[in-house]
């Protein structure tokens, strides 16, 4: 059903208009909340994994253009649309890909159930850039990791900039919050993966750190590679009680790497051979 709009006060269309992250995911919570995903191959992933379309906006050459096989998956999901420059002023942001899709959220796995049959997992303490968040996500799916567990002062990897930079990865990589609120971390989540079996590794300059090629890492069955915030790094609660304190090498007069960088190195090192 295509629906021609001049504004995004129709019903329906609203979700794409005036609503921040924040709104979306809890303003919809008696509906589980909501994600607005762009650009076709985004959209398409999510509906690979399961997730229930509400609603397209999108610019009327992709009616029959790029998004034509979504609108086909799709038959009885309302289109709505508008020439870019409607789109843009309405919405407030510009469309990258020209495609929306509003979704509904599914509800989150327990971070134990994640855990269960993993081996190399990634741990992000307190990552608030999204665009870094979608990055780590693309790498950690790219490189074989089984899982990724978010602290929970940890940004949305539902937020539609993190959709966009991951690729959609972050539908296809399992993960959830390692605990509900902040006390949990990480004196309670710390302990929780050692009771799973993992190995804990702080991404961290001290003199004690190993190299991110210390065959040791590699030896470890299981394997939980912690990451931290992009300013601060990690918490020292955190790297206190780490197994191992790792490093990558780098030439003189340069000390580290952003994290999504980091994060694409040492996955790469530890990865299943």
């Amino acid at each position: 059903m295509i629906i021609h709009v001049e504004d995004l006060s129709t019903p329906g269309a609203d979700v794409y208009a005036n609503l921040t992250e924040r709104e979306l995911r809890y303003s919809y919570e008696k509906k589980g909340g909501l994600f607005i995903a762009e650009s076709p191959n985004v959209i398409d992933r999510a509906l690979s994994q399961g997730y229930e379309p509400l609603s397209f906006l999108m610019e009327e050459k992709h009616i029959t253009g790029d998004a034509a096989f979504l609108i086909e998956k799709c038959p009885d999901i309302p289109v709505y649309t508008a020439p870019r420059a409607v789109l843009e002023s309405l919405t407030g942001f510009k469309l990258t890909r020209g495609v929306l899709c509003a979704f509904k959220r599914k509800d989150p796995p327990s971070f134990e159930s994640v855990l269960k049959d993993a081996h190399r997992i990634a741990v992000l303490e307190n990552i608030a850039d999204t665009s870094n968040l979608g990055a780590i996500f693309r790498s950690a799916a790219a490189l074989s990791l089984d899982a990724v567990l978010l602290t929970p002062e940890c940004a949305d990897p539902f937020n539609r900039r993190c959709l966009r930079v991951s690729m959609g990865n972050v539908f296809l990589v399992p993960w959830a919050r390692i605990g509900e609120s902040s006390d949990f971390w990480p004196e309670k989540g710390m302990r929780a993966l050692k009771d799973f079996g993992f190995k804990t590794l702080s991404m961290a300059l001290r003199k004690n750190s190993v190299a991110v090629d210390d065959p040791a890492l590699q030896n470890e069955d299981k394997l939980a590679v912690i990451l931290g915030t992009e300013g601060d790094g990690l918490l020292n609660e955190t790297i206190d009680s780490s197994d191992y304190v790792c490093k990558i090498p780098m030439r003189e007069g340069v000390d580290s790497l952003n994290v999504a960088a980091a994060a694409a190195v040492i996955f790469w090192e530890l990865r299943n051979r």
